[in-house]
């Protein structure tokens, strides 16, 4: 029985299991954004939250306990200088899986892994952002009302 066994084992051995998970932390840490299937992205989002937490503590000890985590130095730096400070003000949930469709080989379901907070917080406030469907113009459109209301206000 499995009972308080978390995780998922993906059909493979625990070693090549950890690899492929510490491998795909690395690259979300490096490029922000993985694409890969919906169990690997759910324990990817999983582990990376983890992460994140480590980087937010910013001592010695996290540090070397994201090391443990993460295959590249560059990555841990990049953690802990510029993804974590954003995550600053937040308690969880720096990490979404978005799903994507199927994989035209072998119909496996694809989601895109990426963090939460992606757009810098310099961004200008009448800048225009990109507009893709229906469902992002009418979130612009209710983003520009309530801005609206309390600039009138």
């Amino acid at each position: 029985m499995r009972h308080l066994k978390a995780g998922r084992k993906l059909n493979r051995k625990p070693k090549h299991r950890r690899a492929l998970l510490r491998n795909l932390i690395t690259s979300l840490l490096e490029k922000e954004r993985v694409k890969t299937t919906d169990a690997k992205a759910k324990e990817v989002k999983r582990l990376a939250d983890k992460v994140v937490t480590l980087g937010k503590r910013g001592t010695l000890e996290a540090r070397r306990k994201a090391l443990r985590m993460v295959t590249k130095r560059s990555a841990v730096n990049r953690l802990f200088r510029e993804i974590a400070p954003r995550f600053s003000d937040r308690h969880g949930g720096y990490t979404r899986a978005i799903k994507i469709g199927f994989r035209p080989g072998d119909a496996a379901p694809m989601s895109v892994v990426e963090f939460t907070a992606t757009a810098p917080k310099a961004q200008k406030e009448g800048e225009a952002k990109e507009s893709r469907g229906r469902g992002r113009r009418v979130l612009d459109k209710l983003s520009a009302a309530v801005s609206g209301e309390k600039e009138k206000g």
